[in-house]
């Protein structure tokens, strides 16, 4: 990014001082922790009101900042003066400006949304797209109402294609996202029960889901998981082209022939039945991800050849389903960003499908905002926790005892552990001493758990 104060004062549609119009801004931020010389400070108000930091901002190298009207001006003698466009709402703002810098841009944008493998299913995408496009996609998982238009601030002038990841936890999110971007493409993964604690059924979730639409190009196109009966029916009013994948029979984009093992997964595509697709990454579920993207590319004219070589060869995004290694060299499988009850299952039954030497342990947090279905979602987690492919289990947080009391008489009691949030020590000091070099080690857990501490420690 690089643009004038004048220009960004005219984007907003505010005033600005003639001295300060020629001032370039070269990157946006909101975080004086990680801002950058030359940035625009923006100062959004929530649980922190980043006008307190404008000063700290000053200081980190920003060149100018926003201002919210709700607020009195308050620097210091020295930056009492200091380049500022004053505006009615810092967040809207920051969208605003961000639209902006879209259409002027104006690269092909793929929005990506869905309950499960939205994160790896972006980073797909955008291996494949590379392979023809300077590409831009979502860092990590800024993927709300904030992230969105950050990732969208951070394009290169050059971007052509951006590849966009889209969370949401209520109705209304992925709408006003959409019509943010704009999308050329739209996909959704799948549907399942993260974030019901707001919506009550899978079918409202659905319904969320399919706001990704809202602003969907004219000539756009929305591809979905096509084995999900909720997506097609509603995929029935889109009128823009839809497309399916996944692996039953009808799909325009169906795969065969899924092996997997515990670091890649082989497949071939009915569409090119002669290509073997390798992805390099735990868990057979993680084809249709696979299946999405190459569904894209497909659309964007991407040769099979070049995306056999782009799925061999993306970038995960960190702690996702990512094999580490431990300090006592045991193998430790990280997916310590998010979890929910889909996904756990998911990752647990091909954890223990894993070949190895040693033991298996399995360290669990709590799956957060699940609502009254809560303590049944996790008690059924048992079900795919088999006594005979798992030594120990691990607990980490209060939702979980629900499924340590369904595991009782399932495994001993010496080999269920529960453990509150905030004693992590604890359970770290007691897996160190249980575990070996030969042994296999799985977390999992929402990311308000914070597992990346044990994992941490696990490392050290």
């Amino acid at each position: 990014m690089k643009m004038r104060l004048a220009e960004i004062a005219k984007a907003l549609q505010v005033q600005s001082v003639d001295e300060w119009e020629q001032i370039v801004v070269t990157s946006v931020s909101f975080d004086t922790r990680t801002l950058k010389p030359g940035a625009l400070f923006i100062p959004l108000v929530g649980e922190n009101d980043g006008h307190d930091y404008v000063p700290k901002a000053i200081e980190n190298g920003a060149v100018a900042t926003l201002w919210q009207n709700d607020h009195d001006k308050v620097f210091d003698d020295e930056n009492d003066i200091f380049p500022t466009l004053s505006v009615e709402d810092c967040l809207q703002a920051l969208q605003d400006l961000a639209g902006y810098y879209l259409h002027k841009i104006n690269p092909k944008v793929v929005a990506v949304t869905g309950s499960n493998g939205k994160t790896t299913t972006k980073d797909m995408i955008a291996a494949i797209l590379k392979t023809q496009f300077n590409v831009q996609k979502t860092h990590a998982n800024f993927n709300n109402h904030i992230g969105v238009p950050m990732t969208i601030l951070g394009m290169e002038p050059n971007t052509e294609a951006l590849i966009v990841e889209m969370g949401m936890d209520h109705f209304g999110e992925l709408d006003r996202l959409s019509r943010l971007v704009e999308p050329d493409v739209a996909v959704i993964t799948m549907i399942g029960e993260a974030h019901i604690e707001f919506f009550g059924t899978r079918d409202k979730i659905a319904d969320a889901k399919m706001e990704i639409t809202h602003g969907l190009k004219e000539d756009g196109a929305l591809f979905y998981n096509g084995d999900e009966p909720l997506l097609r029916q509603r995929a029935q009013a889109v009128e823009q082209a839809t497309y399916t994948f996944g692996s039953e029979e009808g799909n325009d984009v169906q795969a065969l022939n899924v092996v997997g093992d515990e670091y890649s997964t082989s497949f071939r595509v009915k569409n090119w039945p002669e290509y073997n697709f390798v992805i390099h990454i735990l868990g057979t579920y993680n084809v249709g991800n696979a299946l999405a993207a190459l569904s894209v590319g497909n659309h964007f004219r991407i040769p099979v050849e070049k995306m056999v070589e782009a799925l061999s060869n993306f970038d995960l995004t960190q702690n996702r389903t990512q094999w580490v290694q431990g300090n006592q060299g045991e193998r430790i499988l990280s997916d310590v960003y998010n979890s929910n009850p889909t996904a756990a299952k998911m990752v647990l039954r091909a954890f223990s499908r894993v070949k190895t030497n040693g033991r298996r342990f399995v360290v669990l947090g709590d799956m957060l905002e699940l609502g009254n279905l809560s303590d049944q979602m996790h008690a059924d987690l048992a079900g795919v926790l088999d006594p005979e492919r798992v030594t120990e289990v691990f607990l980490c947080g209060k939702k979980v005892a629900a499924l340590a009391e369904n595991l009782t008489g399932k495994f001993s009691s010496t080999r269920v552990h529960l453990y509150p949030a905030d004693h992590k020590d604890e359970l770290i000091s007691a897996l160190r001493k249980s575990i070996s070099a030969d042994d296999i080690v799985m977390l999992k857990g929402s990311h308000g758990i914070h597992l990346e501490k044990v994992l941490e420690a696990l490392r050290k």
